[in-house]
């Protein structure tokens, strides 16, 4: 716990992007706020300047705070409220070390984002863009019997990567569908938990790989998530296989999935997320059995919305001298 503010002076509260007006205005009712003008990403230089000038930063996504960009924050920054709920783009423990606490917005995006998913398994497996595209070129000769002939997703394998919040929305969903769920975790779920979702749990990634029909990425960014579907695991796909990804790019090799799909060795993906950020493979852009979304999993009105809620929660309550209610620990990470 830490010293709470005088009363008549607003915290300094810093914001790297645009956000929805309603939740501008209420930040600016509250706080001494600095908003954005446009929505470009902040270069270095200036978040390192905005960060020397503010008590608290509200960065998103796209602002990556590094031990480096700590070191130049000076002492008046002690709490990162940050808008979204992975802080893989923060040094959470270089944060601490200089007393600067980190929050984030948990739980906020999972029913989205879980919408998503199966948005993205329908995408791909019914052809759904093949289609959009036929209709919008204006090639299409009317119904024909064997033309667009997509997959049944009831009764598919899907093997869920991460069952946390999302994935337990995901594997909602499916069960609704007739997919059978199966699941790999750091950690087996309650048996009560499995029997709700209907969910097998494989402690072997590689063998629940080798058996599914659909694969979903929903575990979050770490060092040990890295890279998890590399090379030699995807390799473990049926060829008829389906990989989706509304997680992190970083936690599949990107290049190799890329290669795998040229070559026919993987039937389909649709990703929402890509290893590189904005620059995606350019080789990806040209299959047809690949769907790409700009980062849209959590993209609701709705979402957004309580996402800034609980931004400014945060921030109350650091500034009324207690913990924010979503404070990030580095034993989380």
């Amino acid at each position: 716990m830490h010293s709470p503010q005088p009363s008549r002076q607003k915290l300094r509260v810093v914001v790297t992007r645009r956000l929805p007006e309603a939740v501008e205005t209420r930040m600016k009712e509250l706080f001494d706020v600095v908003l954005r003008e446009d929505d470009a990403k902040m270069s270095r230089d200036d978040l390192a300047a905005a960060m020397r000038g503010a008590d608290v930063l509200v960065p998103t996504v796209t602002d990556h705070i590094d031990a480096n960009m700590l070191a130049q924050a000076g002492e008046r920054l002690k709490l990162i409220a940050n808008y979204g709920a992975g802080v893989d783009h923060i040094d959470v423990h270089s944060a601490r070390q200089r007393g600067i606490l980190v929050s984030n917005t948990p739980g906020v995006v999972t029913e989205d984002t879980a919408d998503m998913v199966m948005a993205l398994i329908l995408g791909v497996t019914r052809r759904i863009p093949e289609g959009m595209a036929e209709m919008q070129a204006g090639r299409w000769a009317g119904w024909a019997p064997t033309a667009h002939l997509g997959g049944r997703v009831g009764g598919r394998r899907l093997g869920i990567l991460g069952m946390g919040r999302i994935g337990q929305a995901v594997a909602r969903r499916a069960n609704v569908f007739g997919m059978q769920v199966h699941y790999h975790n750091r950690r087996r779920l309650r048996p009560e938990i499995e029997d709700e979702l209907q969910a097998t749990y494989w402690e072997s990634l590689d063998q629940m790989l080798a058996r599914m029909d659909i694969i979903s990425v929903n575990a979050p960014h770490t060092p040990s998530t890295f890279h998890l579907l590399n090379a030699r695991r995807l390799k473990l796909l049926k060829p008829s296989a389906v990989v989706v990804n509304t997680s992190r790019g970083e936690v599949i090799d990107e290049n190799a999935l890329t290669r795998m799909l040229r070559a026919k060795e993987i039937a389909g993906a649709g990703l929402d997320v890509f290893e590189h950020g904005h620059e995606i493979n350019p080789r990806l852009r040209e299959l047809p059995n690949v769907v790409l979304l700009p980062h849209m999993g959590s993209a609701t009105v709705e979402g957004r919305a309580e996402m800034g809620e609980k931004v400014i929660i945060n921030i109350k309550t650091f500034a009324d001298g207690h913990r924010p209610p979503d404070l990030v620990v580095p034993s989380m990470l």
